[in-house]
Formats: structure tokens, sequence, C-alpha cells
């Protein structure tokens, strides 16, 4: 006999505005036992002391994770100057400091720098693997690895305000593998004047945005005064972070097919004229994600949405 899965099913896409001090983890647990959901997992980890934007997908969303994982990122951040940390954060020990206080005219000119592919040496304690370890379980065990450097993409960089001598905020937009503590160490080392990360929010994943986040104190209260039903109002449909592919809306027979494995041949007027990834509907629900090549759809994952 089968076992029964503990909770409910729920599909959809959630987008949690993370507390400080909480890792991405933990704050998917919470949500998790909120929603009574049997299956969940989040898109694009958060450290624990930056806020903001954290996609959380239930059950048939998280098959598409990778999509909004891959998708760009923006944040806002806060670097306060004259010293650098071993975390490239507040949470760190400083290991080099500086009285070199940069002006608001040097920040401007330095960040042309960080923006298109750069070159970015990742934080010690970071989620990068060495030898099958965790950067940050070696870096708290006294063994701070030497890590490769690697590109990333910077779309955008640019200064919000100073609010003193000592502090800088700035907004980034990048793309996935982009370390916002890393670009802030490394312009505090090209400023003479070392820095580090002292807050950190972010505000974009793919096509979720700062706007649409919502807080635990918020599902909360919702789930206390109306219980569950009046949390589904809060879902995004699974098909929300494929917003880059091009969907196909099948007839019903064609999206059974590919929602049973089989390769469909669409010809005539309804034959696509891309060869690529795509998602395919009918009636307007999901069925598949699959691959297009001359009139020919192949499904890579189905969906099971009743």
């Amino acid at each position: 006999m089968a076992r029964r899965k503990k909770g409910r099913p729920v599909n959809g896409w959630l987008i949690l505005d993370k507390p400080a001090g909480q890792t991405s983890t933990q704050a998917l647990a919470t949500v998790k036992r909120l929603f009574d959901a049997q299956k969940a997992g989040h898109a694009g980890t958060l450290d624990p002391l930056a806020t903001g934007v954290l996609p959380i997908a239930f059950g048939e969303a998280t098959k598409t994770v990778s999509y909004a994982v891959d998708g760009e990122k923006a944040y806002r951040f806060t670097v306060r100057w004259g010293a650098e940390t071993t975390t490239d954060d507040s949470e760190g020990q400083v290991t080099e400091t500086s009285d070199v206080r940069p002006t608001e005219d040097e920040i401007e000119e330095i960040l042309g720098r960080f923006i298109g592919e750069i070159s970015q040496v990742p934080p010690q304690f970071s989620a990068i693997k060495v030898d099958g370890q965790r950067a940050y379980d070696l870096a708290r065990d006294g063994e701070m690895p030497e890590l490769q450097a690697r590109e990333v993409i910077i779309d955008d960089l640019r200064l919000v305000t100073c609010p003193d001598a000592d502090t800088a905020v700035l907004e980034a937009e990048c793309g996935k593998g982009t370390y916002v503590r890393a670009i802030a160490r490394d312009i505090g080392r090209q400023l003479g004047c070392r820095g580090h990360v002292v807050a950190l929010r972010r505000l974009r994943v793919g096509p979720f945005e700062d706007e649409m986040a919502l807080s635990h104190d918020e599902l909360s209260d919702a789930l206390e005064e109306g219980g569950l039903e009046a949390l589904e109002p809060f879902l995004h449909p699974v098909e929300a972070a494929l917003n880059e592919l091009t969907e196909l809306a099948l007839s019903p027979a064609d999206a059974a097919n590919l929602a049973r494995g089989q390769t469909v041949l669409l010809r005539g007027r309804d034959a696509p004229v891309f060869s690529g990834s795509f998602y395919a509907t009918s009636r307007g629900k999901l069925v598949a994600l699959g691959e297009a090549e001359r009139g020919q759809l192949r499904p890579t994952r189905v969906f099971n949405l009743g």
C-alpha cells in the first residue's frame, strides 16, 4: 500500500518577502507549513542577512524552478566603507581596514568597470562546492578555500544614494551566479577603501517582483481570518515562471498525446514557425514543457494539474 503524502496538493507560486535572520530553507519550511502543502521548493537562495523576493514553488510549480532561477535578478544593497570581512557582510570578522572614504563621484566613476561580463571570485562563505563540500562549511571549520574566479553578467549597477561618508546604497541587475557581496568587496578594493554589505534586499527574480512579495505576518493573518482558502488568492499560476518561453495552445487531442510523453507533429497553419523551448496549454490549462523543431513538438516535462 502506497504511503499517503503529508499535506494537501497545492500548485502554484507564492512570492515571499523573506525576513532578515532566516535562511531560505527555514523560510520555505515555514510557508510550506502555513499552506499545509505536500511539496514545495524555492527559487534562488538568499543569505540569512538578506530580505526580499523569495519565490516559493508548490507542487507542479517545482518543475519550473530552473526557469525562475535562470532569470535576471535585481538587488538593492548598502555598503559600509572602511572594512572588509571574512564573509563580505556584517556577520563576518574584520580582516582589513582603511581610513579612506570615497566621494560620490569616485563611486560613480568606477561602477562602469563592473557592468557587463566580468570575472568574479565568490565569497569564501558561499554555497560554491569545493571537492564536494560547500565553501561555507569549509570556512566555518577554519579552512578558507581558495575559490576560482567565474564569469558572471551584471546588466546594470548604479549608485542610489550616499547617506553619509561611510555608506553607499546601490542597485544591481545581474544574471545567475552573481554574488552581490563580492561586488561590494571588489568595489571597495578598487576604491582603496575596503567595504562590506550591511543590508541587502532582493527586488526581483525573473518575472517575480518586490511588489508581489508577501510577508509571513500577512500570510498568517489571512490564514487566521479565513483558513486555508484565504491563502489561495495569493498563489500565481504554475506557468508564471515561464514568461520567457513561447506558449503553444493545442487541441485537446494533441495535448493528451503530449501529456502521455508522445511527440506531436503539427502541420499546416497550426505548425509553429520557431524552433526551441515552449510550454503547451489546452483550454487554458498548462500541459507540458517541450522543444519544437520543424513542427515537431517533443515534451520534456509534463504536468498533472487535474
